[in-house]
């Protein structure tokens, strides 16, 4: 998941961001299946949930954790390499 479904902050619109964050917390906790949530504020949104200690993997690197995946080098990552 990167990014809410809609302004999870106000109960009149989180029932659809809380709902994929319910249906990814199930599929890892009872399928064993590997999410990734991405981004602040999906992270927000998975903490406001209750349901992000049922989450495979949380980073607030959004943008950048899509990059990583895609295979991009990230310069403060290749840093590291070199060292």
């Amino acid at each position: 998941m990167n990014g809410p479904m809609g302004v999870f902050e106000f109960e009149a619109f989180s029932k659809g961001t809380f709902g994929i964050v319910d249906i990814l917390a199930d599929l890892t906790k009872e399928k064993g299946a590997i999410t990734i949530i991405g981004g602040g504020d999906s992270v927000a949104a998975c903490e406001q949930s209750g349901r992000a200690g049922d989450m495979s993997h949380i980073s607030t690197g959004g943008g950048a954790s899509l990059e990583l995946m895609e295979g991009k080098v990230l310069p403060g990552v290749a840093a590291l390499a070199d060292k």
